[in-house]
């Protein structure tokens, strides 16, 4: 499951491509989105910022979002932490890349995974009062 990922499309050429709708974002290209960061997403039409990571709305500490960046997408539906953002709040995140680590030696090892042609990829997300989290 992706723990960073980048997004270093130009924003009007996002906005062309999806043919969506913007106000006033001012977003450069990001080559390492971390959770806990503001990350672009679509809903509907209209691309917004949101915060990666979802906090339920039983957490009785925000920070539960740090960790809860990714949901298995055949159990979102059915787990309570995920359930009602599943329900409720689709909504697309938008990457060209991500990275993965693989344990080299002891170490991490990070491998940056993109596609052949540079499109853009779309990540199933889902929003909570205003957070994001992808799958």
């Amino acid at each position: 499951m992706c723990g960073r990922f980048t997004l270093r499309t130009n924003l009007n050429k996002l906005l062309l491509e999806f043919g969506a709708e913007t106000t006033d974002l001012d977003i450069g290209p990001r080559y390492n989105v971390a959770p806990s960061q503001q990350i672009l997403v679509m809903k509907g039409k209209q691309l917004t910022l949101a915060k990666w990571g979802l906090v339920p709305s039983w957490a009785k500490d925000p920070k539960i979002g740090y960790r809860l960046i990714n949901a298995r997408a055949e159990t979102a539906a059915d787990r309570p932490t995920f359930r009602s953002a599943f329900k409720k709040g689709r909504c697309l995140v938008l990457a060209d890349g991500f990275y993965e680590w693989k344990k080299v030696g002891g170490k991490k090892q990070p491998y940056f995974i993109s596609m052949k042609d540079g499109h853009r990829s779309r990540l199933r997300g889902s929003q909570n009062i205003g957070s994001a989290m992808t799958r």
